[in-house]
Protein backbone atom coordinates (compact mmCIF):
# COMPACT_ATOMS: atom_id res chain seq x y z
CA UNK A 1 0.00 0.00 0.00
CA UNK A 2 1.09 3.38 -0.43
CA UNK A 3 -0.35 5.64 2.00
CA UNK A 4 1.29 8.60 3.79
CA UNK A 5 3.85 10.86 2.94
CA UNK A 6 7.58 11.08 2.89
CA UNK A 7 7.81 14.33 4.71
CA UNK A 8 5.70 15.37 8.00
CA UNK A 9 6.40 18.30 10.30
CA UNK A 10 5.13 18.38 14.22
CA UNK A 11 5.84 22.17 15.30
CA UNK A 12 5.25 21.56 18.81
CA UNK A 13 7.73 19.88 20.64
CA UNK A 14 8.01 19.74 24.40
CA UNK A 15 8.91 17.34 26.73
CA UNK A 16 7.53 18.06 30.10
CA UNK A 17 10.69 18.34 32.90
CA UNK A 18 9.17 16.60 35.68
CA UNK A 19 6.99 12.94 36.27
CA UNK A 20 4.97 11.58 38.97
CA UNK A 21 6.36 8.25 38.57
CA UNK A 22 9.48 6.74 37.87
CA UNK A 23 8.07 4.00 35.72
CA UNK A 24 8.23 4.49 31.50
CA UNK A 25 4.68 3.81 31.37
CA UNK A 26 4.16 6.82 33.49
CA UNK A 27 7.26 9.51 32.45
CA UNK A 28 6.46 12.85 30.74
CA UNK A 29 7.18 12.69 26.73
CA UNK A 30 7.19 13.33 23.86
CA UNK A 31 6.69 10.21 20.63
CA UNK A 32 5.74 9.62 17.71
CA UNK A 33 3.48 6.63 16.45
CA UNK A 34 4.84 5.68 12.63
CA UNK A 35 2.78 3.29 10.58
CA UNK A 36 4.60 1.85 7.40
CA UNK A 37 1.98 0.34 5.15
CA UNK A 38 4.94 -0.95 2.38
CA UNK A 39 6.38 -3.78 1.56
CA UNK A 40 9.62 -2.76 2.48
CA UNK A 41 11.00 -0.87 5.84
CA UNK A 42 10.88 2.71 6.19
CA UNK A 43 14.35 4.62 6.49
CA UNK A 44 13.74 7.37 8.65
CA UNK A 45 15.44 10.89 9.64
CA UNK A 46 14.73 13.29 12.75
CA UNK A 47 15.87 16.89 12.34
CA UNK A 48 15.08 18.90 15.30
CA UNK A 49 14.75 22.95 15.33
CA UNK A 50 14.82 25.60 17.92
CA UNK A 51 13.83 29.10 18.66
CA UNK A 52 17.46 29.35 20.20
CA UNK A 53 20.13 27.64 18.55
CA UNK A 54 20.85 25.17 15.74
CA UNK A 55 19.51 22.05 14.52
CA UNK A 56 20.23 19.24 15.45
CA UNK A 57 19.66 15.94 13.62
CA UNK A 58 19.68 13.22 11.93
CA UNK A 59 17.89 10.77 14.37
CA UNK A 60 18.32 7.70 12.13
CA UNK A 61 15.67 4.60 12.52
CA UNK A 62 13.94 2.27 10.59
CA UNK A 63 10.22 1.32 10.57
CA UNK A 64 10.21 -2.73 9.64
CA UNK A 65 7.71 -3.12 6.44
CA UNK A 66 3.49 -3.37 7.18
CA UNK A 67 4.33 -2.31 10.88
CA UNK A 68 4.07 0.61 13.75
CA UNK A 69 7.03 1.88 15.16
CA UNK A 70 6.44 4.17 18.96
CA UNK A 71 9.53 6.49 19.37
CA UNK A 72 10.06 8.45 22.30
CA UNK A 73 12.52 11.53 21.99
CA UNK A 74 13.20 11.44 25.28
CA UNK A 75 14.63 8.36 23.82
CA UNK A 76 16.96 10.22 21.24
CA UNK A 77 20.64 9.92 22.26
CA UNK A 78 22.84 10.54 18.78
CA UNK A 79 23.96 12.99 17.96
CA UNK A 80 22.58 14.13 21.04
CA UNK A 81 19.74 14.07 23.81
CA UNK A 82 16.60 15.83 23.11
CA UNK A 83 16.43 18.63 25.87
CA UNK A 84 13.43 18.57 28.28
CA UNK A 85 11.61 21.89 28.92
CA UNK A 86 12.88 23.60 25.84
CA UNK A 87 10.38 23.80 22.85
CA UNK A 88 11.34 21.95 19.54
CA UNK A 89 10.00 21.38 16.04
CA UNK A 90 10.60 18.36 14.38
CA UNK A 91 10.52 16.85 10.81
CA UNK A 92 10.14 13.60 9.87
CA UNK A 93 11.45 12.16 6.20
CA UNK A 94 11.55 8.59 5.22
CA UNK A 95 12.14 6.94 1.97
CA UNK A 96 9.20 5.98 1.12
CA UNK A 97 5.41 7.08 2.85
CA UNK A 98 4.56 6.74 6.02
CA UNK A 99 1.91 8.17 8.58
CA UNK A 100 3.09 10.16 11.60
CA UNK A 101 1.41 11.22 14.53
CA UNK A 102 2.48 12.82 17.97
CA UNK A 103 1.58 12.74 21.57
CA UNK A 104 2.64 14.04 24.60
CA UNK A 105 2.20 12.89 28.05
CA UNK A 106 2.53 15.39 30.69
CA UNK A 107 2.92 13.76 34.16
CA UNK A 108 4.00 16.64 36.67
CA UNK A 109 0.88 16.28 38.00
CA UNK A 110 -1.19 13.41 39.21
CA UNK A 111 -4.05 14.87 36.98
CA UNK A 112 -1.81 13.26 34.09
CA UNK A 113 -2.48 15.21 30.72
CA UNK A 114 -2.13 13.49 27.35
CA UNK A 115 -2.33 14.88 23.76
CA UNK A 116 -2.14 13.59 20.50
CA UNK A 117 -2.39 14.66 16.79
CA UNK A 118 -1.80 14.07 13.27
CA UNK A 119 1.44 15.28 11.94
CA UNK A 120 1.52 17.82 9.39
CA UNK A 121 2.12 16.26 5.75
CA UNK A 122 4.84 18.38 3.84
CA UNK A 123 4.01 17.34 0.47
CA UNK A 124 6.57 16.52 -2.25
CA UNK A 125 9.21 20.22 -2.55
CA UNK A 126 7.43 22.16 0.44
CA UNK A 127 10.62 21.81 2.46
CA UNK A 128 14.32 22.57 0.59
Amino acid sequence: MNIGHKCWVIPDGYIPPASTGSNRELVSHDAMCILNCNAQDAHVEVMLYFSDRDPVGPYRFAVNASRTKHVRFNEFTDPEPVPHNTDYASVIEADVPIVVQHTRLDSRQSALALMTTVAYPAAAGELP
